[in-house]
């Protein structure tokens, strides 16, 4: 399972995302996410789903590569169905005990996994398609208004890169402690939850031990290599905008134009419609849509 996770990891390829602006993919990545958190109907994430399609397309990743990713939080997306499914209010279909299915809480579990895929996959893409480098130089560019308050803007973009970095290293390195401890006889396939929970000790301790022992190493050899700060540094390579970037700004201000203009306009629509075909057939269609 832990080598499963892409999150942090570089895909290289030749590919018009690889060659954006970090800028330009931070600034994306992050107006995407709020944008599937602004309006929660059907028809937002259907176009939101659209531009991720083609983006993955245009970025030349494999997609089996990059779907693997969610093997890591399949055990999340299935928490958050059950949960919305069986503590939701709303028009009871089943009812046991504490637990109910409604109608609502079906919709909000079908929409919860749609939102956390396309989360998953938009920042995963972030990270297979931006080198380390340029991910920290692209942070310390998009926060550098914040020196005028003293905040120190390169050792936090520098801190951000490194931790996405870690990510992949240590689903490595717990990938292969689970293995070593499952030859010594540790048993992390148990059915029981106790027996479960006791076998992540084993696994936890040598985790954390070996994370702090890879921070001390990279601490030694970035005062090793002269570092002290970002103040007086210069870049190798620049940041630089060329057209594409451009271009791709201009693309993610219409999908947010869109977004913004589809959502107002389907809420209130639908809001007429259900009220005006409440209990109706295709009442219960504009629920389950919109």
């Amino acid at each position: 399972m832990f080598k499963d996770v892409t999150l942090g990891q570089y895909y290289q390829a030749d590919s018009v995302i690889h060659r954006l602006d970090p800028r330009v993919k931070l600034a994306g990545t992050f107006l995407y996410m709020i944008s599937l958190f602004v309006f929660n109907n059907i028809i937002c994430y259907l176009v939101s789903a659209i531009l991720l399609a083609v983006v993955i397309i245009l970025c030349r990743v494999p997609v089996g590569y990059m779907l693997k990713g969610l093997r890591a939080v399949l055990f999340i997306m299935i928490f958050a169905v059950v949960f919305n499914v069986l503590f939701t209010e709303g028009d009871i279909i089943w009812e046991f005990w504490i637990f109910h299915v409604s109608a609502k809480g079906i919709k909000m579990a079908i929409l919860m996994v749609i939102r956390l895929f396309l989360l998953i996959v938009s920042a995963s893409i972030m990270t297979l398609t931006t080198t380390p480098n340029r991910l920290t130089d692209g942070l310390e560019m998009i926060f550098r208004p914040l020196k005028i308050f003293k905040v120190p803007v390169h050792e936090f973009a520098m801190m951000m890169s490194i931790a996405l970095r870690f990510i992949p290293i240590l689903s490595e390195e717990a990938d292969k402690i689970v293995k070593a401890q499952t030859a010594r006889g540790a048993k992390f396939d148990s059915k029981k939850l106790t027996d479960r929970v006791k076998s992540l000790i084993p696994l936890i301790v040598p985790l954390f031990i070996s994370a702090f022992r890879r921070a001390s190493d990279l601490a030694l050899a970035m005062e090793a290599r002269g570092y002290h700060g970002g103040d007086g540094r210069t870049k190798l390579y620049p940041l630089k905008y060329a057209a594409r970037d451009y271009i791709s700004y201009a693309v993610l201000l219409l999908y947010i134009g869109a977004i913004v203009s589809l959502g107002i306009t389907f809420s209130r629509l639908t809001a007429f419609l259900l009220q005006f075909f409440a209990g109706s057939h295709l009442g219960t269609v504009l629920f389950w849509l919109f």
